[in-house]
């Protein structure tokens, strides 16, 4: 199989946080979250008193406010597919498997669409609340030996370092940095 980071690898840019903005413009009233979000990303980022797992649930307090979030997630994706990029759509295989920080509930319509299978943060769509860890780092291996015990990777592919993890587990590793691919 190969393994695949969905935002900034096959996506063109971070499907949360367009997410977050495509949400922001129809229903303007999640902006009262902004102080909220920006005060937890302050003591993530720069106090790290908070795990990126309780960032990210804070962050995604938002989701309160949008009455039917499945709706939403799609009209995104109706918008946004066309960010996947040309250089995936034309090498994807039936057995790629995505392995994302982002949220399963927002990247399960996308990849149904494309036909491949996901492994992504297990986030509460109501509530924001994260079942598990954050599905980033180590903890995707973690996942990866849980949910497909007995994996083989031939291609891994990610645009960030913080992935090595699973770059180690593979034959051959890439890493992406818009549309240009090369050797870990």
């Amino acid at each position: 199989m190969n393994v695949y980071d969905f935002d900034k690898t096959i996506y063109n840019g971070d499907s949360t946080r367009d997410f977050y903005y495509f949400c922001l413009r129809r229903h303007p009233v999640i902006i009262k979250y902004l102080p909220y979000q920006g005060f937890m990303y302050f003591r993530f980022s720069l106090l790290k008193n908070i795990s990126k797992t309780r960032f990210k649930e804070k962050f995604y307090s938002f989701f309160k406010c949008i009455k039917n979030i499945d709706d939403e997630v799609n009209l995104f994706w109706d918008t946004h597919s066309d960010n996947v990029k040309k250089w995936y759509l034309e090498n994807k295989n039936e057995s790629d498997l995505v392995i994302s920080a982002s949220p399963e509930f927002l990247l399960t319509p996308i990849c149904k669409k494309l036909g491949i299978n996901l492994i992504a943060s297990r986030v509460d769509k109501l509530s924001g609340k994260t079942e598990g860890e954050n599905c980033y780092g180590e903890e995707k291996v973690n996942r990866l030996k849980t949910e497909h015990p007995g994996f083989h990777i031939e291609e891994f592919y990610s645009d960030s370092r913080s992935d090595k993890p699973l770059a180690n587990l593979a034959e051959k590793a890439f890493i992406v940095k818009g549309n240009k691919i090369s050797k870990w």
